[in-house]
């Protein structure tokens, strides 16, 4: 049987965040919330569920918040998820099952389910050992690199928007990585692409979209 530690970072989620903590106060070990400015009841919502909330200053960077997340975590395995994120009490009991296991795996892969009316699917990286060291990269649209021995589960969990993020936000990130001189690998200028052709900049994107196709290392 191994333990698990829930990481979070949140800002102004007062709205879905005891929902998800409900979800978790049944299986997790530790629960440790990173707060990156919340000017909501967020903090006091995090504090009813656990004594583990630590401020972290904003930098633009949403794999620097996830990491500073990481890094207070104690417990065998760590697992990430967001304040809008929803598990099914049928999830929860096959992670419950989960914790059970004593085969050696890295890394767990659960189902991703999002969308309006969650009919988009797709496996992330959701679980991982901790004395690994996995390091998440990427200012935006942060990712771990599979790495070690790795399971697919049909553990789901479930993405449940209760308001609209603001659409410029990700292209801002990147906006201000280019004004540092930044240089994007092949993942990062694939996402800025799209990021500015959903803000509707479309010549932009299909420049940078062009550019992608002829980085080394896209595929």
């Amino acid at each position: 049987m191994f333990t698990i530690s829930v990481c979070m970072i949140v800002k102004n989620e007062e709205e879905t965040l005891e929902r998800i903590l409900l979800c978790v106060k049944e299986f997790a070990d530790e629960i440790n919330i990173v707060d990156t400015g919340s000017t909501d009841k967020t903090k006091e919502i995090a504090k009813k569920y656990t004594n583990k909330v630590y401020d972290y200053k904003w930098n633009n960077n949403f794999s620097d918040a996830r990491n500073y997340s990481f890094s207070k975590a104690t417990c065998d395995y760590i697992m990430w998820l967001d304040a809008d994120d929803y598990i099914t009490e049928q999830n929860i009991k096959k992670i419950k099952k989960l914790k059970e296991s004593s085969e050696n795996v890295d890394m767990y892969y659960c189902y991703y389910l999002t969308g309006k009316n969650l009919e988009l699917s797709y496996y992330r990286e959701r679980i991982v050992k901790r004395e690994k060291g996995y390091k998440w990269q990427g200012f935006v649209h942060e990712a771990i690199v599979p790495s070690g021995e790795i399971k697919y589960l049909d553990i789901e969990i479930h993405h449940k928007k209760v308001k609209l993020n603001d659409v410029k936000r990700n292209l801002k990130i990147y906006q201000l990585a280019l004004k540092k001189n930044i240089k994007f690998n092949a993942r990062e200028q694939y996402y800025y692409s799209r990021e500015l052709y959903y803000n509707n900049k479309i010549n932009e994107a299909i420049k940078a979209f062009k550019k992608f196709l002829k980085m080394d290392g896209y595929a």
